[in-house]
């Protein structure tokens, strides 16, 4: 395996190299070679106060080079100091890490959402119960001319009433309340999915930032590296002041880097517990957000999202609902028959007696006809409904699917060529290190530039597990929005008796 060079090797290397500067120096002004002096260039700033070499042994250290050439050395500027934000843990919880499965079955037991999808079922199978039920009858006592003469009437007696319904108006209202809960049962998957694929987007988006989090610590520690190195490079004379302080850049700069990670990550984690429905503390997640890419066909898909939608099917479903609803409206001027019947005394004649009564509204004036207008209107709305359903679906999928799209050759880019690459360019160049071949610096920028390819590989694949995760998932999101009902508020059904 390749191993980072540690600072001892560094210190050997750069020893090395003065040896051979300061030894061809020696050579060329004992023979004589040497004409002129050479300038010195900033990577070589040495004030030195006599300009000849009085003995021929190079100097092995920085400190005997600044003893024997007489350097008057300024110290680097200090390095910033490590911010106390950075010496906390993200992770405060002991927990085991939780996997995806485990958030998902918490969110189906504690969102609020789904509750109220499923009390919505219960609202409309209750309409559905009470608009089938058949009228109560009534039960009156009648007394006739009470008290005339000191006596006690004419005619006394109990009087039954009973309303029969016509036309099948009580099946029409049952089954038209029926479908409205198939509809809210459609409307309750749809709550379900947007619930999931929000909480799989954001466990994606979580575990990324999770390994994002790494990748900065180890370019974190690329950036010490790299500041440890320019101090003694430094201190060798290679390095100017300016060169300290861009590392010390560099340094502060990837230091706020993982604190912004950091930061990302603790939102996400509070983001995802609240769609779970939980307040737990940040806990660390585990899974794989690698996977086989398997391109999805956009013609398929949107087979699929028009033909399967929970969205589809509840809007079908109410359609379903308004056109037994026209039914219902149009049988509603047939009157219902109300029968009477009443048994009582007539104190007058002396003798039992019984009475019948037969009432029907005559539909004369009002024969409902404002309200069948209003119910075909609605049939009319709900046909325009679904086809704007079918192409809002299709608009949705059409950006998601270009967002996919452009993940999927992203990750399959970086995952085949680009990481490999950058890899392979890092181990190259430090074995050439090791073998004196080429400067540390060298490494550290072909290191920290695997890394920042490695982080742009994971926001990729986020994008593709978000994207592919919604077009699975019929494009619903949401995962705390309140649902929606299967008919639209005023409905003429809101009345005491739903018919």
């Amino acid at each position: 395996m390749n191993r980072l060079p540690t600072q001892m090797d560094l210190n050997m290397s750069t020893q090395r190299r003065l040896r051979h500067v300061l030894a061809a120096a020696l050579v060329a002004i004992t023979s004589g070679t040497a004409t002129a002096q050479q300038p010195i260039t900033d990577s070589q700033m040495i004030e030195s106060d006599s300009p000849t070499l009085n003995n021929p042994m190079p100097p092995t250290s920085p400190e005997d080079l600044r003893a024997r050439v007489g350097e008057k050395f300024t110290e680097p500027p200090p390095v910033p100091p490590v911010p106390q934000s950075l010496t906390e843990s993200v992770y405060t919880s002991a927990e085991a890490p939780l996997t995806l499965q485990t958030i998902e079955s918490i969110a189906c037991s504690r969102n609020p959402t789904l509750a109220q999808a499923q009390a919505q079922i219960q609202s409309q199978l209750g309409k559905a119960i009470q608009a089938g039920l058949v009228p109560n009858p009534n039960l009156m006592y009648v007394g006739e001319q009470v008290g005339i003469g000191g006596t006690a009437g004419e005619w006394q007696g109990a009087v039954f009433q009973q309303r029969i319904v016509t036309a099948r108006k009580l099946q029409l209202s049952r089954a038209k309340f029926l479908q409205l809960t198939r509809s809210a049962e459609w409307r309750a998957l749809e709550q379900q999915y947007q619930v999931l694929n929000d909480l799989r987007i954001q466990f994606w988006t979580t575990l990324g930032h999770q390994q994002l989090v790494e990748l900065h610590n180890e370019i974190l520690k690329n950036a010490e590296d790299a500041v440890v190195t320019s101090r003694e490079l430094y201190n060798a004379g290679q390095a100017t002041r300016a060169d300290m302080h861009k590392a010390n850049i560099m340094l502060q700069r990837a230091r706020l880097d993982v604190l912004m990670i950091r930061n990302q990550l603790k939102s996400n984690w509070y983001e995802l517990a609240a769609i779970a429905g939980t307040r737990q503390t940040p806990t660390p997640l585990t899974g794989a957000l690698e996977g086989p890419v398997e391109l999805i066909d956009f013609d398929i898909a949107l087979d699929r999202l028009i033909s399967e939608s929970p969205q589809i099917l509840a809007a079908r479903s109410k359609l379903q609902a308004d056109e037994i609803k026209v039914k219902r409206e149009t049988v509603e001027p047939i009157p219902d028959v109300v029968v009477s019947y009443g048994y009582g005394r007539n104190f007058e004649a002396r003798d039992n007696s019984h009475g019948l009564g037969l009432q029907v509204e005559v539909p004369l004036y009002d024969w409902n006809q404002g309200t069948i207008r209003q119910a075909e209107a609605d049939v009319v709305r709900q046909q325009g409904e679904i086809q704007r359903i079918e192409f809002t679906l299709q608009r949705q999928l059409a950006k998601t699917y270009q967002s996919y799209l452009t993940a999927v050759q992203n990750v399959r880019s970086y995952q085949e060529v680009m990481v490999p690459e950058a890899k392979q360019a890092y181990e190259v160049l430090l074995d050439a290190y090791e073998e004196d071949r080429v400067a540390w610096p060298l490494v550290l920028e072909a290191q920290v530039e695997y890394y920042r390819l490695r982080t742009q590989y994971v926001q990729h694949l986020i994008a593709w597990r978000s994207n592919e995760t919604l077009i699975a998932g019929y494009l619903l999101n949401g995962g705390l929005m309140p649902p929606t009902g299967p008919q639209p508020p005023g409905h003429i059904s809101a009345v005491p008796k739903p018919r």
